[in-house]
């Protein structure tokens, strides 16, 4: 049966959509779904730690938020333009969305804040995407800190007071458009309890695209093309994940960009885990079959998203819709500042 995008829809009421999160990140909700027996329960993030046995590995996305939407002019018409920063191509050299995208052609040069911060557009991209090539003085990061503002997602309306709330508290390498949300909900101290249990902590990286948010286009999912997103996992990592998969112990990620790096690489080398970077445009759909991933804690996604039909790929699709109609029933929070599954 080949599945549509409508397959994968469901109402959602808007007041659901958690525009600020909650005072302290452990204390969202867990909803934890069984996927063999399809049984739901309803817990508190801090029980996590009981999902978790002594031997298992939890894998984490490290990678870090960068402030990555900038408010520029063109010097010779005063003109405003947003620009929002996406994969960082070469040297100074970034794919970034421009908004409005027609005052943006070839040629355009745009300055940000007092001048520091310069740019000239080389070259047009679809859905308003350009290549944008920077010019300044000192280190590009610094000036991004001061000039940028963190990319909230389009659903939050809401201004964030405390960036550091669109970062987990392991985020380390700069490189997001978007944070990996389904890790916003550990603590250290939390993360220190679980490690205390003898649960392995991995890290990885995976630079979140804005990709992730764009709405599939097209009914059949077949025909749908995902964005590429860079991704590294240490010789470290895929060492301790090893020895845990010898040991018998389950390999659980945090996240669907955690899971899909893992997956890549499974699917990559015949299902073995070795140290890698790339570039991946996996699309993990219904029909696939995992490699890597026994486990995984994720977010609540946005209707008829590739983020929802990974989720439908471990878990069935029916079953999937069912625990999310028992959340939306039980006011669960959604998206990135929302709560959180745990599907076993």
């Amino acid at each position: 049966m080949t599945l549509t995008t409508e397959d994968f829809d469901f109402d959602l009421p808007e007041e659901l959509i958690a525009q600020t999160p909650i005072e302290h990140r452990e204390e969202s909700r867990l909803l934890v779904l069984d996927s063999k027996s399809g049984e739901i329960e309803d817990r508190h993030f801090y029980d996590i730690i009981d999902e978790l046995n002594p031997g298992d590995a939890l894998v984490m996305n490290n990678t870090r938020v960068l402030p990555a939407r900038l408010y520029g002019e063109k010097p010779e018409t005063g003109g405003h333009l947003e620009v929002l920063l996406l994969t960082n191509t070469e040297g100074n050299t970034w794919e970034t969305l421009i908004k409005p995208a027609r005052r943006a052609k070839v040629g355009t040069e745009i300055t940000f804040g007092d001048g520091r911060l310069t740019a000239v557009v080389k070259e047009e991209l679809e859905h308003g995407g350009r290549i944008v090539e920077f010019s300044y003085d000192g280190v590009f990061l610094e000036i991004l800190e001061s000039l940028g503002e963190m990319p909230l997602p389009p659903y939050i309306k809401e201004r964030l007071d405390d960036p550091d709330r669109y970062q987990t508290v392991y985020a380390k390498e700069n490189g997001s458009a978007a944070a990996p949300t389904a890790g916003l909900h550990f603590t250290q101290d939390l993360l220190k309890q679980i490690e205390a249990k003898g649960v392995k902590l991995v890290y990885l990286t995976l630079h979140v695209g804005l990709g992730t948010f764009r709405p599939v286009s097209v009914d059949n999912i077949e025909e749908h093309t995902m964005h590429s997103e860079f991704y590294k996992l240490s010789e470290e990592a895929a060492q301790t994940l090893n020895q845990v998969r010898q040991a018998g112990g389950r390999i659980i990620a945090v996240g669907t960009t955690s899971i899909r790096t893992l997956e890549t690489i499974g699917s990559k080398f015949d299902g073995d885990i070795q140290a890698d970077s790339g570039w991946t445009d996996i699309f993990i759909k219904p029909g696939y079959t995992f490699k890597v991933v026994d486990a995984f804690s994720t977010n609540f996604h946005l209707p008829k998203s590739t983020l929802v039909m990974l989720v439908s790929a471990f878990a069935s699709r029916e079953l999937v819709l069912e625990a999310y109609q028992h959340a939306i029933e039980e006011k669960y929070r959604f998206f990135s500042f929302g709560d959180a599954m745990f599907i076993k």
